[in-house]
């Protein structure tokens, strides 16, 4: 008579199945990552569970987006960057990274913050935006100098929307991630990404700018392996772990959109 599976042996099975798919940890590697610090809210949730389910363990470093590209062009050793799609096709490009295992991982935008308790301006039309800006006693936005992706946007805009005079003369700088270093708590309004937003407790998210001025294809974030990686099987175990369903689930409530436009 056939012998049939029990749940306990299918839960082998299953058990086997993912240790496979992620490496064993008996064979566990050192994955060395460089990343856009935008992702760095969601990749402290998900490392743990990463490193738990295959045995590997992650050295991260976080930085501007801009700088992410400037250390990947010069050279950085890393296994697995994580930059915005536009600057890893073009390192892709350069040989830094492989070009067919280029995979999207997640979409961000800009969003503007509101020091807690503060009234919240309407910002639902692009004229309204622009009025909420002229309107505003202090303005804080990442300081393009520094290799923040969200400041170059921001100061493109207003220089679009002619207003980059104004919004300069009283704005503040943001030298460090938003969430790590918030505009002293003294701005009105602070443009950032949701992600750092939503883990600085003293503002509040008011809501993604208007759609007519985002960049979603310079804010999607594409992870990549070096061509010249030290451990190449265990950074594309990451990158399938990245794109999993429960790694969406923590993209989203961290507040990205996860995968490509």
């Amino acid at each position: 008579m056939p012998r049939t599976s029990t749940p306990l042996a299918a839960l082998a099975v299953g058990v086997f199945l993912v240790s496979a798919e992620l490496g064993s940890p008996a064979q566990g590697a050192e994955i060395k990552v460089l990343s856009a610090a935008v992702m760095k809210p969601v990749l402290l949730e998900l490392a743990g569970q990463f490193e738990q389910a295959s045995g590997h363990r992650l050295t991260i470093s976080y930085v501007p987006a801009g700088a992410a590209r400037k250390l990947v062009e010069a050279g950085e050793i890393f296994d697995v960057a994580i930059l915005q799609r536009p600057a890893a096709e073009e390192v892709a490009r350069l040989g830094k990274i492989d070009l067919s295992g280029l995979t999207t991982i997640a979409r961000s935008g800009l969003a503007v913050a509101v020091r807690h308790g503060m009234k919240k301006p309407d910002i639902g039309s692009v004229d309204a935006f622009k009025q909420a800006l002229l309107a505003a006693k202090s303005i804080s936005y990442p300081d393009p100098a520094e290799g923040h992706a969200a400041g170059a946007l921001f100061r493109q805009i207003i220089e679009r929307l002619g207003i980059a005079e104004q919004v300069n003369a009283k704005a503040k700088l943001q030298k460090h991630p938003f969430s790590e270093s918030p505009p002293q708590d003294y701005a009105d309004l602070a443009i950032a990404q949701p992600t750092e937003i939503l883990i600085t407790p003293s503002f509040d998210l008011l809501d993604l700018i208007p759609e007519d001025l985002q960049d979603y294809n310079r804010f999607s974030w594409s992870i990549g392996v070096a061509t010249h990686a030290r451990e190449p099987a265990a950074a594309a175990a990451l990158i399938r772990f990245l794109t999993s369903s429960k790694a969406a689930l923590v993209m989203k409530k961290k507040g990205m959109a996860p995968g490509a436009l």
